[in-house]
């Protein structure tokens, strides 16, 4: 494997009043291309703090991010726009769905966002085809013309996850992609998560507080006092 994703003495603050609340500490992190990592911790320990610096959603105080050895910190924000836009799924615990948009149109809007007006209007039909395409991956063809507000927590999580994977990205970031769902539906989607990673080689960074997801990662590690450590899955409990 090679690397994808390099993070390296990663700092991070916040204002709070008088008091500056220190966040991360100067955080490392290396990811393999196909791995999927899992970052466990207490709430509150950084663990979307981290998420968010490495979609460039957010700014470090110091240090570097390396995607595929080019330098993301210093950059401009127009080559993050797109480096988020072209490069990096996210996939959030709360959907984050236009609720006015079908399933499908939910679906095809990053590759939309991307286009100009003549190049959607030649493409639209192969987009189109590409997020029906998709759905189907993701268990719901019966779904596409369906809006939000008709769907199920986990029905709207598998178009969160088909809407990340719309510009083919090398790198999905997924903060908390269970955390809104029961029992059930939260296994239905670690397991898509799990068939993802095998039958594309997607690379998956995963902030999560459930065992049960952590554990089908490749690797775990957990922040604590604003560092990363490695963790043993019999650990995790």
């Amino acid at each position: 494997m090679s690397e994808i994703l390099r993070a390296r003495g990663l700092t991070k603050s916040y204002r709070m009043g008088r008091t500056t609340l220190e966040v991360l500490r100067g955080v490392d992190l290396s990811v393999e291309k196909s791995e999927m990592v899992a970052v466990v911790g207490a709430s509150g320990s950084g663990k979307s703090t981290l998420l968010h610096l490495l979609g460039c959603l957010d700014t470090p105080d110091r240090g570097e991010i390396f995607f595929q050895d080019k330098e993301l910190t210093r950059t401009d924000e127009a080559t993050k726009a797109g480096y988020r836009n072209a490069s990096v799924g996210f996939i959030f615990q709360f959907y984050h769905l236009l609720p006015e948009l079908t399933a499908l149109e939910n679906v095809v809007l990053p590759e939309m966002m991307r286009k100009t007006t003549w190049e959607w209007a030649v493409q639209v039909s192969e987009v189109r085809q590409r997020g029906l395409d998709l759905l189907q991956a993701v268990g719901l063809s019966g779904r596409a013309k369906h809006v939000p507000g008709e769907l199920s927590g986990g029905e709207r999580q598998r178009v969160a996850i088909a809407r990340a994977l719309m510009n083919a990205p090398e790198l999905v970031l997924c903060d908390e992609p269970t955390g809104n769902l029961d029992s059930r539906t939260s296994r239905e989607v670690v397991d898509l998560l799990q068939e993802l990673k095998t039958s594309l080689g997607q690379t998956f960074v995963i902030v999560t507080h459930e065992a049960s997801l952590a554990e089908r990662a490749d690797r775990v590690l957990r922040i604590q006092e604003g560092l990363l450590a490695p963790v043993r899955v019999h650990e995790l409990a």
